[in-house]
């Protein structure tokens, strides 16, 4: 089940995302302060999909549960509570804030956590097969495919599927991808 830990001192607050998020499918985990949320997280064993974090709390502020939590794993997604976004955070949301913006983000940083262990799962299960999305590369048969069904690739198909696969959430430059995928020797209009 889809797991959130919410830590916020206020418990009005507190109890209004609660609320929200379990119409939305969530199960919650509940803390008052940063000590708590450290010791809820810790209770479930480190299985917490998505943190949000109110940045002032008492006993460990936000800030201090943020950077205990992504020293603990990089794959929780974590929101502030707050009014700038900060290091360690994927997202941020200001108070006041409206529970459909809460909401879009949390169910945001669920599917991008979601995907990330999804990938890394195929993966381990066969390491000749890597997956982004709908598409998985076979590098043993060099095949595409997307949502199991395959795509015949050429060379030159593979060779830019590969790179980009290998670089996800990567801005790539058009010549960088020329040079990886035709190499420094050879001359191609980069148009």
């Amino acid at each position: 089940m889809k797991k959130v830990l919410i830590a916020e001192d206020e418990a009005s607050i507190r109890e209004f995302i609660v609320i929200n998020l379990k119409r939305s499918g969530y199960d919650v985990v509940e803390a008052e302060n940063g000590e708590e949320a450290i010791n809820k997280y810790e209770e479930e064993n480190g299985n917490i999909d998505v943190a949000v974090l109110d940045i002032m709390m008492p006993l460990k502020d936000g800030l201090e549960v943020c950077k205990y939590l992504r020293a603990k794993s990089s794959k929780i997604g974590i929101i502030m509570l707050t009014a700038k976004l900060l290091v360690g955070a994927d997202d941020y949301v200001t108070k006041p804030f409206s529970p459909s913006e809460l909401m879009a983000r949390v169910d945001a940083v669920y599917r991008r956590v979601s995907i990330m262990n999804e990938n890394e799962k195929a993966a381990v299960a066969n390491p000749d097969l890597t997956t982004v999305g709908d598409f998985s590369l076979d590098y043993r048969d060099r095949i595409l495919y997307k949502n199991g069904s395959p795509i015949e690739l050429t060379q030159i198909e593979f060779q830019l599927l590969d790179y980009l696969f290998k670089n996800p959430d990567v801005t790539l430059s058009r010549s960088d991808i020329l040079n990886k995928v035709w190499g420094d020797g050879y001359f191609v209009d980069d148009k």
